[in-house]
């Protein structure tokens, strides 16, 4: 997995790292994770889901509330992170370094220009007033 330095985000607190096998890892940001608290679940999409960039697919509970997870990115959901299931509270510490689960892009140039409007982390911490 690459570092935070390399993902791109979105303004809905998800991010996004394009992998050296070509899928997009997605995972929630620590400005996410801060403001959530403690997570005590998370619904997953479904594997084979076709996503569109910005559509809410997934949902992660916290003791304080309850926040949709968009798609960072068109694709199909591939993979699904297994330690959710079991321990979702590993989000709040590690929120970089734990993905939520993986897309396949569904083409290159759709991807690219997809990616070109997320932000880098340095802009999304700015906006995000972390």
């Amino acid at each position: 997995m690459k570092t935070q330095d390399t993902f791109r985000f979105a303004q809905t607190h998800e991010w996004a790292s394009q992998e050296d096998d070509g899928l997009i890892w997605v995972g929630i940001s620590n400005h996410a994770q801060e403001a959530l608290g403690d997570v005590m679940f998370f619904q997953a999409p479904k594997i084979g889901q076709q996503v569109k960039q910005g559509e809410a697919i997934a949902v992660i509970e916290s003791v304080k509330a309850a926040s949709d997870i968009h798609a960072p990115v068109s694709g199909e959901v591939v993979a699904l992170n297994e330690k959710m299931d079991a321990t979702p509270e590993i989000i709040n510490e590690k929120p970089y370094a734990v993905w939520l689960f993986k897309i396949k892009p569904s083409d290159n140039t759709t991807l690219a220009n997809e990616l070109a409007t997320l932000i880098s982390l340095e802009e999304y911490n700015s906006s995000a007033g972390a």
